[in-house]
């Protein structure tokens, strides 16, 4: 279906409901006016009706016949708009105005009853009357009723209203149209600041990704759109900085190996060599090979991490044997440096070991390799805040405060200098922070005086499986 714009949709939602409201207003008028209309005629022939009832009432038994027509044909004088008729039950008629044509379905609505109906009709002169019927009895003849039956003639009320509905609803319809188009106008100016901001979009590029939308001249109902918009700006220029920045240095990171593997090759293949010294080639080439594969499987797993397809098992364990475990393993590492290896604390949670086993292995790995001789590891395993705690603190220089936030970047290294000395990749702590973070939980670092502390905290989530 073919998308309509917000300035039609706009313009004909207001213009339906202008529409409605004007239609509504147009029939409150009417009725109002024609009903103010039938209310005067009411009261007009009510009157007639009691004048009439009050003459007959009052006449005498041998009267009857000269004083009713005297008093009702002096009441009319002045009144050529109403006729009145008055009958005998036999047929009689004992007073008749100069145009007294009444149809019959007016005698048969409730005769003698307090609340006398209305009937319209029109003669065939083309004039339209209201009339009112009514039975009255003589107390001089209580045996015979009087048909009164009294109407005005409305033709020209009815000319009035025709012609004020049909000038109403002319006016409702230009009204509804003046509405239309001053909308549309109205609507299609206030949509501007919109077009300014899809100008201002349609300006910004990957090489122009400092830019930022113009809140000055928007609506009020639109800053929090231009805030969005310009914090979804910062995060893609952050983004694409760092994914600038990570392509560079991965490029930089597989270039030594390569470099190293192709030039060693060609050395070799210069000259026959022995056995041993191609050996020798050999084996130095596999140590690049196998960093180049460590290099690559982090890669892919923290590509796998960034689309949400790292999925951690979950299984209860012990978080002090695996703890123990990792610290055993990096026994020897730390012995060569004299490092003193501690573990305190207890706990258990449940998740995905191996994961849990690689963050704690890549933190103590960062730590023996930043921790100067004759220094200490420490970690402490303990709950609080309904939640698991592991912290591994080492002695050292701290880490400035203002690297604290690059520091799980990828290929990032506190000390550039040691880049190229088998000091890894700089990977570890981006991994380690993707294996929390798909266990729900958070990493904190702190560094102050001689002692850096990386702490990893699993939410209460992982307790409550544990225990089940």
């Amino acid at each position: 279906m073919a998308r309509r714009s917000l300035t039609f949709r706009l313009t004909l939602l207001i213009s339906i409901a202008a529409t409605a409201i004007l239609l509504l207003l147009g029939i409150l008028i009417s009725t109002a006016v024609e009903r103010h209309f039938r209310h005067h005629d009411m009261e007009m022939l009510n009157g007639k009706m009691t004048l009439a009832t009050h003459a007959i009432e009052n006449a005498a038994m041998g009267d009857v016949m000269v004083v009713i027509p005297r008093q009702l044909g002096d009441a009319l004088v002045g009144h050529d708009d109403i006729e009145i008729l008055v009958k005998q039950a036999d047929g009689t008629t004992v007073f008749a105005s100069a145009h007294a044509n009444f149809p019959n379905r007016l005698l048969a609505r409730q005769p003698a009853s307090a609340e006398l109906s209305a009937a319209s009709w029109r003669t065939e002169n083309g004039r339209l009357y209201l009339g009112i019927a009514r039975e009255v009895r003589s107390p001089a003849k209580p045996d015979t009723a009087f048909q009164v039956m009294v109407a005005t003639d409305i033709t020209h009320q009815d000319s009035f209203m025709q012609a004020f509905r049909w000038t109403l609803w002319s006016a409702v319809a230009l009204a509804v149209l003046l509405t239309g188009v001053a909308t549309w106008c109205i609507v299609r100016r206030e949509m501007q600041p919109l077009q300014a901001i899809r100008q201002e979009a349609s300006g910004i590029t990957a090489r122009r990704l400092d830019q930022r939308l113009s809140s000055d001249a928007v609506p009020a109902e639109l800053e929090p759109l231009v805030a969005t918009l310009n914090e979804m700006l910062a995060r893609l220029e952050g983004s694409f900085q760092r994914l600038t920045e990570f392509s560079s240095d991965l490029a930089h990171e597989l270039r030594t190996p390569v470099s190293n593997l192709l030039t060693q090759t060609q050395v070799t293949l210069t000259k026959a060599r022995s056995a041993d010294e191609y050996r020798e080639v050999l084996a130095s080439n596999t140590e690049e090979l196998e960093r180049l594969s460590r290099t690559i499987s982090d890669m892919l797993f923290l590509a796998q991490a960034d689309h949400a397809m790292v999925i951690p098992t979950r299984e209860p364990f012990d978080l002090s044997s695996e703890t123990q475990a990792v610290l055993d393993f990096y026994e020897a590492l730390a012995s060569e440096k004299r490092i003193a290896l501690s573990l305190a604390g207890t706990g258990s949670m449940s998740g995905d070991r191996l994961m849990l086993r690689r963050a704690l292995s890549n933190l103590l790995s960062n730590a023996i390799r930043h921790t100067p001789e004759g220094g200490a590891i420490k970690v402490v395993l303990s709950t609080a805040e309904h939640a698991v705690q592991v912290s591994v603190s080492n002695t050292g220089d701290p880490i400035p405060a203002e690297l604290h936030r690059r520091l799980f970047d990828r290929f990032y290294r506190v000390d550039a200098s040691r880049e190229r000395m088998g000091q890894g990749a700089g990977l570890g702590l981006a991994i380690t922070d993707s294996i929390v973070r798909a266990h729900g939980g958070e990493i904190k670092l702190f560094s102050e005086g001689n002692m850096t502390t990386f702490t990893l905290i699993f939410p209460e989530l992982d307790m409550a499986l544990a225990a089940s």
